[in-house]
């Protein structure tokens, strides 16, 4: 099974993560970027929803057991290039020509989290799963661009209590808050999710320019720390 795969339906392309816990590491990034390179370039979609084929994980965010022992291997340079792509991959789908739309399915944690950021809109299912930034308890500081692409899908007094104290949050919360568009029960879950997006039928170029005016202060931010 690939890492991650996506099929159609309708206007729609669904990606699936396939990787139990999907942990950010350079296979992800590849695996990432080639369904996004082959759902612009070969598809009709102008809808991409992403979920997880785990039932009780939608991301754990960063592979530290891959990434430490490769930066003691590989040193700095090795750390710096996953930075970039990690961040390089999160402002893609910021900027991408479709409606993003993730499809929070079980917990969202540190860097998965972040990831749905990037995303126009969040649903996230009822009952298992919680919704958390744990970098202030495990000592990973937020890069300027991230905080920005918190920024643009959080409020920022829920956006400062979630980075100082690491509180995790339900999908009631985040729909109380205006994380996420709906909190669904998981037998629900995609109905709605697959609803709302069938309910868009978006110009891609349009898209793109609407979203380079939207997001213009994170992608002005990303562009000061990494370049265009």
């Amino acid at each position: 099974m690939a890492v991650i795969e996506y099929a159609l339906d309708e206007n729609v392309a669904i990606v699936t993560m396939n990787n139990g816990e999907n942990r950010f590491n350079f296979d992800f990034f590849e695996a990432f970027n080639k369904v996004l390179d082959e759902i612009e370039n070969e598809t009709k979609a102008n809808v991409l929803v992403l979920k997880s084929a785990d039932e009780k994980i939608f991301s754990n965010g960063i592979d530290l057991d891959w990434l430490m022992p490769a930066v003691q291997k590989g040193g700095p340079e090795v750390g710096k290039k996953f930075g970039l792509g990690l961040n390089s991959l999160f402002k893609r789908i910021l900027t991408y020509p479709m409606i993003t739309i993730a499809a929070i399915n079980g917990h969202a944690f540190a860097g998965g989290a972040i990831m749905t950021c990037a995303f126009d809109f969040r649903f996230m299912r009822t009952q298992r799963g919680f919704f958390c930034f744990p970098e202030v308890d495990i000592n990973i500081p937020f890069t300027p661009f991230l905080i920005a692409l918190t920024k643009k899908a959080i409020p920022m007094y829920k956006n400062i209590e979630m980075k100082l104290t690491g509180k995790r949050l339900t999908a009631e919360e985040c729909e109380e808050h205006h994380i996420i568009v709906k909190a669904c029960h998981i037998d629900d879950l995609m109905s709605e999710v697959l609803a709302f997006a069938k309910g868009f039928n978006k110009d891609r170029k349009m898209l793109k320019a609407m979203k380079e005016g939207l997001y213009a202060d994170a992608i002005q931010v990303f562009e000061e720390e990494y370049g265009k």
